[in-house]
């Protein structure tokens, strides 16, 4: 038997997935959107590289993987009758990584994070009638909080229905888990709430360079229109993967619901700043809180225009929400379990700016190897 992980080739879903194979021995089913065989091997090897070198990856491929063709929206992933029965019998739990981070576009979050989250529920359901679901778990975000000021938030006092979402991502996701917990009111669950997954806390690489854009453009700005103690909650995408895992198979969880975050420990953007600037030998920038209105009328301007900079500034607008609110989200429940804590962003935040400058914002990607055996093109 095996887990079911949607996502697998997506940032966090990718690190879960080595997690589980290399520290749990764990058996993958995994759902990949491709058009022929080669096309969902190679795309997997992309996501896991990363993690493993190709010998390893083809072992798991060989022996521990199972790759199936679908799509997350459409009826039964669009697989076959034989393949999704193989799918239903031979998955014991299911993480479900896999969603639309796309903040601009409710249609885009509408169709994978609720339709998408829907089909899983389905074949989870179905799970349950034929042999029994172990665990759901599904990765959520400490987005579903909604709008907030100046708060410490804890697991049981996130979903507010009245409350304002700051974007289609958050709803969509406030309202996935609500489905499941609908729908799947008899199995054992955990949510994952992970806040801002920024880098991994082990080594310079990353393959997710959204927010990344975001940080090296304020990194390199000589004035910063925040206020220099308010604490901003970024987690080392490797403490996430390990507690998703961890959890996930561990027999009884102390908890259902969990926050993937730094908690009350967050740095302010002083200690944030302070530390890159003392790697680069510059001094720190000066902190001008006032400019912060200004700052935000340039970014929505500037977000629709054409031309480059309206890409920088259209992304600089979807994260500007979630750098000015200075709320944390109570990380004890995690850390309590695990015995142990995330890394502070000050620690890897120069690797993570350097490696990414010096690669131009993408990932050097190894080909398939051309002497491997396997279907990859």
């Amino acid at each position: 038997m095996a887990i079911l992980l949607t996502g697998s080739t997506g940032y966090i879903g990718a690190h879960v997935a080595a997690n589980l194979l290399r520290d749990h021995g764990a058996a993958l089913n995994v759902l990949v959107r491709a058009r022929d065989a080669g096309e969902a091997e190679g795309r997997l090897w992309q996501a896991l590289q990363l993690h493993l070198d190709f010998p390893h990856f083809y072992e798991h491929l060989q022996t521990r993987i199972r790759v199936f063709r679908g799509d997350l929206t459409d009826p039964g992933f669009g697989l076959g009758r034989d393949d999704y029965d193989r799918l239903v019998h031979t998955t014991d739990s299911i993480i479900h990584c896999a969603a639309s981070l796309n903040r601009k576009s409710e249609k885009s979050c509408l169709n994978v994070n609720l339709r998408g989250t829907l089909e899983v529920l389905t074949l989870a359901r179905q799970i349950e009638h034929y042999h029994g679901l172990r665990r759901f778990s599904l990765v959520s975000t400490v987005a579903v909080a909604g709008k907030r000021q100046n708060e410490v938030v804890s697991e049981d006092r996130s979903i507010d229905w009245e409350r304002s979402d700051y974007d289609p991502y958050a709803r969509t996701k406030k309202f996935c888990e609500h489905m499941m917990r609908m729908l799947l009111p008899d199995t054992s669950k955990i949510v994952f709430r992970p806040s801002i997954v920024l880098g991994d806390s082990r080594y310079a690489e990353t393959t997710q360079f959204d927010m990344v854009k975001a940080f090296v453009f304020l990194a390199g700005l000589p004035a910063l229109p925040f206020r220099p103690t308010d604490k901003i909650d970024i987690v080392n995408v490797d403490f996430v993967a390990e507690a998703i895992a961890t959890l996930h198979q561990k027999s009884q969880p102390e908890h259902d619901t969990y926050h993937l975050s730094s908690g009350i420990e967050s740095q302010s953007f002083r200690e944030i700043t302070g530390a890159l600037a003392a790697a680069q030998n510059r001094r720190p920038p000066v902190f001008v809180p006032v400019a912060e209105k200004p700052f935000s009328s340039s970014v929505n301007f500037l977000a629709n225009r054409k031309g480059a900079i309206s890409k920088g500034a259209s992304l600089m607008k979807v994260f500007m929400p979630y750098l000015v609110w200075n709320t944390v989200f109570d990380n004890r429940r995690v850390t309590d379990e695990l015995g142990k804590k995330p890394a502070p962003f000050s620690r890897y935040s120069y690797p993570l700016l350097k490696f990414s400058r010096e690669n131009h914002f993408a990932y050097p990607y190894q080909p398939w190897p051309v002497a491997a055996g396997g279907t990859a093109a």
